[in-house]
């Protein structure tokens, strides 16, 4: 009965040191793509990285086309976009991930990274969006996903280093501007 006491203690000082460990950057964190695999961020080091919440059934829907084409011409010097579909917003991504796949494939040519659905606000965030959105990652860039579409502009070494709202979009000059800076 000792060992099974001892044991269950342990366990829960393994649990809380563990519950303790904080993301540092970005490069921190495996997420699931939008076809199931497992997909380390730390593969994305030394490059420059416009993370965006998506949505297929939004009124910002439209900017899947600027980010293929942000995509098309600056991934060969080093921008890569990531698309985290969410359904946060008026569940304007209602679909599964093999429909949101599909949906962008075909209406909007889109081959930047996908990944699995998430939640990037309230009690079920994803842990990669609560240390986005924290204010102890980035004071400046921290706070709430207000939308479809924000933007987060990643360093090549994972720092925040800008943030866009859903109405700015991708092909615009404050976007393309930080991006060149930033390559």
């Amino acid at each position: 009965m000792k060992k099974i006491v001892l044991l269950f203690i342990l366990m829960i000082m393994i649990n809380l040191i563990h519950s303790e460990e904080k993301a540092m950057s970005i490069y921190d964190f495996t997420m699931e793509d939008i076809s199931g695999n497992e997909v380390k961020l730390e593969g994305y080091k030394g490059k420059v990285i416009l993370m965006v919440n998506t949505a297929s059934k939004c009124g910002f829907t439209y900017q899947y086309e600027g980010l293929e084409k942000l995509h098309e011409t600056y991934k060969d010097s080093g921008l890569v976009i990531l698309g985290f579909p969410a359904n946060n917003f008026l569940k304007q991504e209602p679909g599964s991930d093999e429909e949101i796949a599909t949906f962008c494939r075909l209406n909007y040519g889109v081959t930047f990274p996908m990944f699995s659905k998430i939640s990037v606000k309230g009690k079920d965030i994803h842990p990669l969006y609560e240390y986005l959105t924290s204010k102890e990652a980035d004071h400046e860039f921290g706070g709430k996903i207000s939308w479809n579409f924000n933007k987060f502009l990643i360093s090549k070494d994972g720092k925040i280093i800008n943030r866009f709202g859903s109405k700015v979009k991708p092909g615009s000059e404050k976007i393309i501007n930080a991006i060149e800076d930033a390559l």
